[in-house]
């Protein structure tokens, strides 16, 4: 690596000589070997000095050298220095002729010029013609003066360096074609560069414009991508105490763990969505809902993450003001309906005494009383969100055959059928009295959304290690879209509204908060026109599993 990173530098330093300094460079190596081996002939052999012919061509390498650093060769014709190439073979010719018994090998030095016609380019056709005559005539000069070389060899010796010349001239085109490609390649790859660097440009200005914060983590957990919205939030967290910043937990007061952190989560492997954390110090929280999706790599090993972050304070705080609202008109209903039917009930006690027909109006008054004092029920336990439960062995057959035996006469009045399909035990984990909850709301609904009649069957088992519990009716059913939004407050299918089946679309709310409670699940399956499915699962009691 060292080596090529000299070579670059001495290109680019030669690149930056003046044409001048070129030209004495490439004679410089010639001159400097004649002038070495002519000072070594002459101290070997003193009698050269007497050699005209030697003497004379020493010195015209060394004038050569000299014009070749001096010459203006910038304001001459462009390829005016091929002279001193050319010129090089008459000095070589001369040495040679002169020192030919000494010094045998000399006229291997007009590869020097060949070497430099060749790869200058200049004049092609020429250049080979020169490659020839001019190491021709270096050894046909010696057999003038008395060589006794034949001329076959002076023949020979220009035709070997014709072929070099060839050799380089086709190894100089490769280079310059080599030189070519490698320079449209780069070419190419300073537009892609360019263009992946304004695509970059354009993907930060999108991320930084949007105002949801976006993280992106590599394999390792380290960040390679932080927006503008994000940089905020991190801002909001840094601004901490020696605990580790401001970021707590869903009930805004409990610090969160490192590994609970939601980019600590991602960088782990996790995948979650809606996890709600609140930032910054407590004076001036902010909401934020994240999520997060770990991306896999083609051998499924984690290959990094991304978490979005979302500032939901304004619709929390619309949530909670919602919910403040409907429990404190509820709490203001609650005391004048507990009045109403506790009067209503001492009226009725005293039923013989009352004119006729008076009690039917009053027991009329009474069903709707407690009508509304269910719904004020209901009200009140979605208000106060999760249900709070006493988890306690429970045999949830028992359950069921009660719920079912409350909700006969309902039933009857509507024409459905009652089915149960429960084992003989079937023991949870679990609260009974807000399982019998569940259980009651699931079916009363199964009953009151088949108007038509029709069957109702409710399923217990167990299923691996959890209990399953399912209430399936053959009613009006609900479409994909009203199923996904089913567990939602005040949600009410479109049946259900245009066929003015009363309720106020808060018992399945209540429902999945008391399964959530249980650490449980629930869902539901439906066709419209052919029935639902909702099914629960809930902890089986281990101690006493059978």
């Amino acid at each position: 690596m060292s080596e090529r990173v000299l070579f670059v530098a001495a290109k680019r330093s030669y690149s930056k000589l003046s044409l001048r300094a070129r030209v004495g460079l490439c004679e410089l190596p010639l001159a400097t070997l004649v002038v070495a081996a002519g000072i070594a002939a002459l101290v070997a052999w003193p009698t050269l000095a007497n050699n005209p012919a030697f003497i004379a061509g020493v010195l015209m390498h060394l004038v050569l050298l000299a014009v070749s650093f001096l010459a203006p060769w910038e304001r001459l014709p462009e390829g005016s220095y091929i002279v001193i190439p050319l010129l090089d073979f008459v000095a070589i010719g001369l040495t040679n002729a002169g020192a030919n018994e000494q010094l045998p090998g000399i006229a291997l030095l007009a590869v020097f010029p060949v070497i430099w016609i060749s790869a200058s380019g200049v004049l092609p056709f020429l250049g080979l013609i020169a490659c020839f005559a001019g190491p021709f005539l270096i050894l046909g000069l010696s057999a003038l003066l008395g060589s006794d070389r034949p001329v076959f060899t002076a023949f020979l010796f220009g035709a070997m360096m014709v072929s070099i010349s060839v050799s380089i001239r086709f190894a100089s085109l490769n280079t310059a074609h080599s030189r070519r490609k490698l320079k449209a390649t780069e070419a190419e790859v300073d537009h892609l560069r360019d263009v992946n660097t304004e695509r970059e440009r354009l993907l930060e200005t999108i991320l930084d414009t949007i105002d949801v914060g976006l993280v992106a983590l590599d394999s390792g957990g380290r960040r390679t991508l932080t927006n503008r919205q994000q940089r905020s939030y991190d801002l909001l967290v840094e601004t901490g105490d020696d605990d580790g910043g401001h970021l707590y937990g869903a009930d805004k007061s409990t610090p969160l763990s490192p590994h609970r952190q939601p980019v600590q989560r991602a960088a782990a492997g996790e995948t979650f969505s809606n996890y709600l954390v609140w930032l910054g110090p407590k004076d001036s929280q902010r909401a934020v809902a994240t999520a997060a999706t770990a991306m896999k790599d083609t051998a499924g090993r984690f290959a990094g993450s991304v978490i979005v972050s979302n500032d939901v304070t304004n619709m929390v705080e619309t949530l909670s003001a919602k919910e403040d609202f409907v429990s404190n008109v509820s709490h203001e209903l609650w005391t004048p309906l507990t009045s109403i039917l506790g009067h209503l009930d001492l009226v009725l006690d005293d039923e013989q005494d009352l004119p006729p027909g008076v009690a039917d109006q009053l027991s009329v008054a009474r069903r709707n009383a407690e009508r509304l004092y269910a719904l004020v029920s209901d009200l009140l336990a979605a208000a106060s969100g999760a249900a709070s439960v006493h988890l306690r062995p429970t045999d949830l057959t028992g359950i069921v055959e009660h719920s079912i035996e409350s909700a006969w006469p309902q039933a009857s009045d509507t024409g459905v059928t009652l089915k149960a399909d429960v084992p003989e035990i079937l023991w949870t984990t679990s609260d009974p009295l807000r399982i019998r909850q569940v259980l009651d709301n699931l079916i009363s609904n199964a009953i009151k959304y088949s108007p038509d009649g029709g069957t109702v069957t409710v399923r217990a088992r167990q299923q691996c290690d959890a209990a399953l519990l399912e209430v399936q009716d053959t009613g009006i059913g609900m479409s994909p879209s009203e199923t996904s939004l089913i567990f939602g407050k005040f949600f009410r299918t479109v049946a259900a509204r245009e066929s003015s089946i009363p309720g106020v679309g808060l018992g399945l709310s209540i429902t999945k908060a008391i399964v959530d409670s249980h650490g449980g699940t629930i869902h539901c399956t439906s066709v419209p026109g052919s029935g639902t499915t909702f099914t629960v699962t809930l902890p089986l009691h281990r101690s006493q599993e059978n």
